[in-house]
C-alpha cells in the first residue's frame, strides 16, 4: 500500500511538471502569434490587382507571383480572368493558395483601334474595390496593378506601405531599358529616364507606381479606357488622381529595383503526332 501511495505521488508531480513545461512552451508562442496578428491588423492592405488569361504558361506564373504574396502581410490579391466565365484551373489554384483573394472574371471586348490589355479586368476589379471600401470601416489601403509574370521583391510591398497618395519607384528591363526610372531633385519627381514613348504625361510602367486605395472613393470616375493605347494606360488612371507634383519617390528615392517587366517565353511544345516514338497521353494533368 504504501509502494502505491508512492507511485500515485511520483505520477502526480510528473503530471504537474508536464503541464507547467507545456504552458512555459506554449504562452511566448500564444503571446508572439497574437502580437503578429495585431501587427498585422494596423497594416493598410495592399490589394493587388492581377488581369490573367488562358495559356500554357498561367499556372506556373500565377504559381510564382503567389509564393511571393504569401510572404507579404496584409495582402489582398484580386485575380480578374479574361473569360467567360471562371476556369477550373484558376478557380481551383486560389483555393488551394492560402492567399486573401478575390476571384472575378470578364471577357475582353476587343477594339479596332486599341491593343491595350487588362482594361476591362482591371476597371472591374476598380468597381469591386470601391464596394468593397464603402462597406469597410477600415479603408485604408494601396492598390496596386501587378501582372502575373513580372517578378517583385519583397521590399517593393514594404515601400508601398508609405504611400500617401501615388507612389513611384524604378522598375527594371522595361522599354527597351535596363531601369526605366523617375528622376528625382530634392526629394520631388523632376523628370523621367524613359527612351519609349517619352512624351507620355506619365511615362511609367504599371509596375511602377501604387495609389492610395481611399483616392478610388474620392475619384469615382477613375478607371482605364479602351480609347487609349498600350503604354498609355498607366497614364490614363494617374491623369485622375495626382499631378507630377503628387508623386512621392520611393526605393531611395528612385535609386533601387524591386519589380522587374519579367515575361514567359512562349514555351515551344512538339505534336506528338510528329513524333516517331509515341508519348503516353497527358491530357488528363493539369499543367
Amino acid at each position: 500500500m504504501h509502494f502505491l501511495n508512492k507511485k500515485k505521488q511520483y505520477i502526480a508531480i510528473g503530471m504537474l511538471i508536464f503541464v507547467a513545461l507545456f504552458f512555459f512552451h506554449s504562452r511566448p508562442a500564444f503571446q508572439c502569434q497574437i502580437a503578429q496578428e495585431t501587427i498585422n491588423s494596423n497594416l493598410p492592405t495592399i490589394y493587388g490587382i492581377t488581369p490573367t488569361y488562358a495559356r500554357l504558361t498561367q499556372k506556373a506564373d500565377l504559381t510564382r507571383l503567389s509564393q511571393t504574396l504569401m510572404l507579404v502581410k496584409n495582402i489582398h490579391w484580386i485575380v480578374i480572368e479574361d473569360s467567360e466565365t471562371k476556369t477550373k484551373l484558376v478557380s481551383n489554384f486560389l483555393k488551394e493558395s492560402t492567399l486573401k483573394y478575390t476571384h472575378l472574371n470578364v471577357k475582353t471586348q476587343k477594339a479596332k483601334h486599341s491593343t491595350a490589355s487588362g482594361v476591362e479586368q482591371r476597371n472591374l476589379a476598380l468597381s469591386w474595390l470601391r464596394e468593397h471600401l464603402n462597406k469597410s470601416e477600415d479603408k485604408r489601403g494601396v492598390v496596386y496593378f501587378m501582372d502575373d509574370d513580372n517578378t517583385y521583391a519583397l521590399k517593393v510591398f514594404e515601400e508601398m506601405r508609405k504611400i500617401q497618395k501615388v507612389g513611384v519607384w524604378p522598375v527594371g528591363i522595361v522599354g527597351g531599358m535596363r531601369v526605366e526610372m523617375p528622376l528625382v531633385t530634392d526629394g520631388k519627381v523632376s523628370g523621367y529616364n524613359a527612351v519609349w514613348k517619352p512624351f507620355r504625361p506619365f511615362p511609367i510602367d504599371m509596375a511602377g507606381f501604387a495609389i492610395n486605395a481611399t483616392l478610388f472613393l474620392q475619384f469615382p470616375e477613375a478607371k482605364f479606357s479602351r480609347g487609349v493605347q498600350s503604354g498609355f494606360q498607366e497614364s490614363e488612371i494617374l491623369k485622375y488622381v495626382a499631378t507630377k507634383d503628387d508623386l512621392e519617390p520611393l526605393a531611395e528615392n528612385c535609386t533601387k529595383v524591386y519589380v522587374w517587366h519579367t515575361r514567359t517565353q512562349k514555351p515551344s511544345i512538339l505534336n506528338p503526332k510528329k513524333l516517331k516514338t509515341p508519348l503516353l497521353p497527358d491530357g488528363h494533368i493539369e499543367v
